[in-house]
């Protein structure tokens, strides 16, 4: 006798390359030029090669000490440190360094959009639980959602930046399986990545889906 499948209360997405098409770049001079400029109009006066130098030597400092085996780490805290070391005069790097994460964001930024397949599938389980699982950075993350028109469609949106680790890590998933009050065996994960959004939700007792076949499964 074959065991019925449970049933789906509610569906975790995956956010970039699932529902949002994006290219940033990251290590291009001129993202760093761009930002260096602006940098200049906060008080804050350092050179783009230097700041690019900066930005990815505290990034892997960060990383290393998390002693995370997933590690994460929060952009917004590494350019606040770049911008207290750099200012020219009296500065909030705290408040400095959210916008700087922005700003260079702006700067790296190619292209941004919606994968229509996807806003189909949210249409689809309109009625059901939704949520976001993503490893990205709130501070600039939260805002391509909303201006995407998509933020406000789902009940639970958790980015790894929140909690200092990433996908795989099993605590990211339990973290929105807990926000979302759904028992896993009921809960349905669609992403892009088969390791961080089908193997890894699957060992956790949730239901998943690359993202490619939910679009051919659900017709989208």
């Amino acid at each position: 006798m074959s065991r019925r499948r449970p049933g789906i209360e509610g569906v975790l997405f995956d956010c970039y390359g699932t529902l949002i098409d994006i290219l940033t770049d990251e290590h291009d001079i001129g993202t760093y030029r761009c930002l260096s400029r602006w940098l200049m109009y906060q008080g804050v006066r350092i050179a783009p090669e230097r700041l690019r130098a900066s930005y990815l030597r505290r990034v892997r400092e960060a990383i290393d000490r998390t002693g995370e085996r997933y590690p994460e780490v929060r952009v917004e805290e590494v350019f606040a440190g770049i911008c207290a070391g750099h200012s020219i005069r009296e500065v909030d790097s705290g408040r400095l360094g959210v916008e700087t994460a922005r700003a260079f964001r702006a700067a790296s930024l190619r292209h941004l959009g919606v994968i229509e397949k996807s806003r189909s599938l949210l249409d689809l389980f309109g009625t059901k639980k939704l949520g976001v699982v993503s490893n990205g950075q709130r501070v600039f993350s939260e805002q391509e959602l909303r201006v995407l028109g998509l933020y406000d469609r789902f009940d639970v949106v958790v980015f790894s930046s929140d909690l200092g680790y990433q996908k795989p890590d099993p605590r990211i998933y339990t973290a929105a399986l807990e926000q979302m009050g759904v028992p896993a065996c009921g809960v349905l994960f669609i992403g892009d990545d088969h390791e961080n959004d089908v193997a890894a939700p699957l060992r956790l007792g949730m239901q998943a889906l690359h993202v490619a076949e939910a679009w051919r499964r659900y017709g989208t």
